[in-house]
């Protein structure tokens, strides 16, 4: 069974830092992409970006050059350092695998940027 756990979101002041991870099991992790979402209330879940088996990363324009996905095949952990944290930054993020629709989402885990 896929089980997603996020963690390490929380309250930030705008131009902090947070590093998120994203703990799996249930499917082997180092056969699939994986990205990182998030969803602002009230308003539909995006992607923000995704890393291949091999570690080759993609980013959505609304954090490029302020987020870095990674993965870590031996420990079947995902991550997500995102720099320079704004205001509009605030959501619940979430990792998934794209592509996986029938997989559960994971609780997600908040970030909150304000001062």
């Amino acid at each position: 069974q896929v089980q997603l756990v996020e963690s390490g979101g929380g309250l930030v002041q705008p131009g902090g830092s947070l590093r998120l991870s994203c703990t799996t099991s249930g499917f082997h992790f180092g056969f699939y992409t994986m990205a990182w979402y998030r969803q602002v209330s009230g308003k539909q879940r995006e992607l923000i970006a995704d890393v291949d088996v091999a570690g080759g990363a993609n980013y959505a324009d609304s954090m490029k050059g302020r987020v870095t996905i990674s993965r870590d095949n031996r420990k079947n952990m995902a991550w997500l350092q995102m720099d320079n944290l704004k205001a509009e930054d605030t959501a619940v993020y979430y990792c998934h695998r794209p592509l996986f629709a029938d997989d559960p989402w994971g609780q997600g885990t908040q970030v909150t940027v304000d001062d």
